[in-house]
Protein backbone atom coordinates (compact mmCIF):
# COMPACT_ATOMS: atom_id res chain seq x y z
CA UNK A 1 0.00 0.00 0.00
CA UNK A 2 2.37 2.52 1.27
CA UNK A 3 6.10 2.72 1.80
CA UNK A 4 7.26 2.40 5.10
CA UNK A 5 9.60 5.37 5.04
CA UNK A 6 7.51 7.55 3.75
CA UNK A 7 5.00 6.99 7.13
CA UNK A 8 8.47 7.30 9.11
CA UNK A 9 8.70 10.96 7.42
CA UNK A 10 4.95 11.71 7.85
CA UNK A 11 3.66 12.19 11.90
CA UNK A 12 0.68 10.93 12.76
CA UNK A 13 -1.38 13.16 15.42
CA UNK A 14 -3.03 10.00 16.83
CA UNK A 15 -1.63 6.76 17.06
CA UNK A 16 -4.10 4.11 16.01
CA UNK A 17 -4.60 1.52 18.99
CA UNK A 18 -7.94 -0.82 20.08
CA UNK A 19 -9.05 1.78 22.45
CA UNK A 20 -8.96 4.51 19.72
CA UNK A 21 -10.95 2.52 17.74
CA UNK A 22 -13.41 1.70 20.35
CA UNK A 23 -13.55 5.18 21.00
CA UNK A 24 -14.79 5.93 17.56
CA UNK A 25 -17.41 3.03 17.48
CA UNK A 26 -18.94 4.22 21.00
CA UNK A 27 -19.15 7.60 19.15
CA UNK A 28 -17.18 9.73 22.19
CA UNK A 29 -15.16 11.61 19.50
CA UNK A 30 -16.49 13.32 17.15
CA UNK A 31 -16.89 13.03 13.10
CA UNK A 32 -14.30 15.43 12.27
CA UNK A 33 -12.13 13.60 14.58
CA UNK A 34 -12.88 10.20 12.53
CA UNK A 35 -12.65 11.81 9.39
CA UNK A 36 -8.69 13.75 10.40
CA UNK A 37 -7.24 9.73 11.36
CA UNK A 38 -8.39 8.80 7.84
CA UNK A 39 -7.12 11.85 6.02
CA UNK A 40 -4.06 11.87 7.75
CA UNK A 41 -3.04 8.35 6.08
CA UNK A 42 -4.45 9.43 2.86
CA UNK A 43 -1.83 11.59 3.23
CA UNK A 44 -4.42 14.13 2.52
CA UNK A 45 -2.59 17.87 4.25
CA UNK A 46 -4.03 21.02 6.34
CA UNK A 47 -3.83 24.12 4.52
CA UNK A 48 -3.23 26.31 7.73
CA UNK A 49 -4.54 29.75 5.85
CA UNK A 50 -7.98 28.46 4.70
CA UNK A 51 -8.49 25.49 7.01
CA UNK A 52 -9.13 22.61 4.41
CA UNK A 53 -7.48 19.28 3.64
CA UNK A 54 -6.03 19.01 0.27
CA UNK A 55 -3.81 16.34 -1.25
CA UNK A 56 0.23 16.03 -1.11
CA UNK A 57 2.05 14.17 -3.48
CA UNK A 58 1.74 10.97 -1.71
CA UNK A 59 -2.47 10.60 -1.83
CA UNK A 60 -2.83 7.86 -3.33
CA UNK A 61 -4.34 8.08 -7.22
CA UNK A 62 -7.56 6.07 -6.04
CA UNK A 63 -7.89 9.35 -3.86
CA UNK A 64 -6.68 12.47 -5.31
CA UNK A 65 -8.07 12.34 -8.94
CA UNK A 66 -12.17 11.71 -6.79
CA UNK A 67 -11.70 13.85 -4.07
CA UNK A 68 -8.69 17.11 -4.58
CA UNK A 69 -9.74 18.19 -1.02
CA UNK A 70 -10.77 15.84 1.39
CA UNK A 71 -13.62 14.52 1.36
CA UNK A 72 -16.12 14.00 4.41
CA UNK A 73 -15.92 10.07 4.89
CA UNK A 74 -19.00 10.42 7.50
CA UNK A 75 -21.51 13.21 6.35
CA UNK A 76 -21.18 12.23 2.61
CA UNK A 77 -22.49 8.99 1.56
CA UNK A 78 -20.13 9.25 -1.92
CA UNK A 79 -16.87 9.38 0.24
CA UNK A 80 -18.00 6.71 2.72
CA UNK A 81 -18.58 4.15 -0.59
CA UNK A 82 -15.21 5.22 -1.65
CA UNK A 83 -14.07 4.11 1.46
CA UNK A 84 -15.36 0.91 1.86
CA UNK A 85 -14.38 0.12 -2.03
CA UNK A 86 -10.77 0.82 -0.74
CA UNK A 87 -11.05 -2.12 1.73
CA UNK A 88 -9.43 -5.22 -0.01
CA UNK A 89 -11.54 -7.84 0.28
CA UNK A 90 -9.66 -9.77 3.25
CA UNK A 91 -9.32 -7.27 5.37
CA UNK A 92 -13.51 -6.44 5.33
CA UNK A 93 -13.96 -8.46 8.72
CA UNK A 94 -11.71 -6.32 10.98
CA UNK A 95 -14.15 -4.51 12.99
CA UNK A 96 -15.42 -8.66 13.97
CA UNK A 97 -12.20 -10.24 13.81
CA UNK A 98 -10.18 -7.66 15.57
CA UNK A 99 -12.43 -5.68 17.58
CA UNK A 100 -14.59 -8.32 18.25
CA UNK A 101 -17.58 -5.88 17.47
CA UNK A 102 -20.89 -6.76 16.81
CA UNK A 103 -22.56 -4.04 15.15
CA UNK A 104 -25.44 -2.14 16.30
CA UNK A 105 -28.27 -2.76 17.29
CA UNK A 106 -31.58 -2.10 14.52
CA UNK A 107 -32.60 0.71 16.57
CA UNK A 108 -29.06 2.48 16.73
CA UNK A 109 -28.37 1.86 12.95
CA UNK A 110 -27.91 5.43 11.34
CA UNK A 111 -25.57 6.35 8.26
CA UNK A 112 -23.47 8.00 9.82
CA UNK A 113 -22.91 5.37 12.73
CA UNK A 114 -22.77 2.60 10.05
CA UNK A 115 -19.96 5.27 8.41
CA UNK A 116 -18.03 5.24 11.65
CA UNK A 117 -18.15 1.61 11.03
CA UNK A 118 -16.63 1.75 7.92
CA UNK A 119 -13.93 4.39 8.88
CA UNK A 120 -12.74 2.09 11.45
CA UNK A 121 -12.64 -1.08 9.64
CA UNK A 122 -10.78 0.61 6.94
CA UNK A 123 -8.26 2.47 9.96
CA UNK A 124 -7.37 -1.64 11.14
CA UNK A 125 -6.98 -2.51 7.30
CA UNK A 126 -4.57 0.80 7.19
CA UNK A 127 -2.45 -0.22 10.43
CA UNK A 128 -2.32 -3.58 9.82
CA UNK A 129 -0.98 -3.47 6.28
CA UNK A 130 2.01 -0.89 7.37
CA UNK A 131 2.24 -2.02 10.84
CA UNK A 132 1.53 0.70 12.57
CA UNK A 133 -0.57 -0.67 15.25
CA UNK A 134 0.44 1.33 18.48
CA UNK A 135 -0.27 -0.71 21.92
CA UNK A 136 -0.14 2.71 23.91
CA UNK A 137 -3.12 3.67 25.20
CA UNK A 138 -2.46 6.61 27.10
CA UNK A 139 -2.69 8.80 24.29
CA UNK A 140 -6.00 9.53 23.61
CA UNK A 141 -8.12 12.33 22.37
CA UNK A 142 -10.44 15.12 24.51
CA UNK A 143 -13.38 12.48 24.41
CA UNK A 144 -17.36 14.04 24.57
CA UNK A 145 -20.48 12.10 25.64
CA UNK A 146 -21.92 10.30 22.35
CA UNK A 147 -24.75 13.33 20.77
CA UNK A 148 -28.16 13.29 21.96
CA UNK A 149 -29.23 12.67 18.52
CA UNK A 150 -27.14 9.91 16.83
CA UNK A 151 -28.60 10.54 13.80
CA UNK A 152 -27.17 13.91 13.49
CA UNK A 153 -24.03 13.77 15.47
CA UNK A 154 -21.80 16.18 17.36
CA UNK A 155 -21.88 19.77 18.00
CA UNK A 156 -19.92 21.14 14.79
CA UNK A 157 -19.78 17.90 12.51
CA UNK A 158 -20.93 18.15 9.23
CA UNK A 159 -24.21 17.62 8.19
CA UNK A 160 -25.51 14.56 7.05
CA UNK A 161 -25.90 13.68 3.38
Amino acid sequence: MFKREKLVENQFTWPISKELLILVLEDKVSDIFVCELVWERLFYTREKTINNWVTSVLTPTYWSDKFEKAPQIISERKASVHLTRSIPKEHKQGLKKFLNFKGYRINELYPRRTRRATAVNWLIYWAFENNCFSNKNNFIPSLSSPPDNPAKGHFGDPEIK
